[in-house]
């Protein structure tokens, strides 16, 4: 998806379809992480510690289930 920033203010905005915004689950509440690594702008959600920690968990499962296989796939 290409965008355009919006003049508002003395400043500039990137608006955000609705359709993302309800994939990604942000509203106007959402606090969000915006950094760089000199090239790249990254807005991301920022989510609390027990989300992470439930997907670790489900990662570390999936790993131990299928990790042999997947390494396998991956050579």
């Amino acid at each position: 998806m290409i965008k355009k920033l919006t003049k508002h203010g003395n400043s500039l905005a990137l608006v955000v379809d609705r359709a993302v915004l309800d994939l990604l689950k942000i509203d106007a509440d959402t606090l969000l992480d915006i950094s760089t690594d000199g090239q790249v702008l990254v807005v991301a959600p920022v989510r609390d510690a027990k989300r992470r920690k439930k997907f670790e968990k489900a990662l570390d499962s999936a790993n131990r289930k299928y990790g042999r296989a997947l390494k396998r796939l991956a050579d």
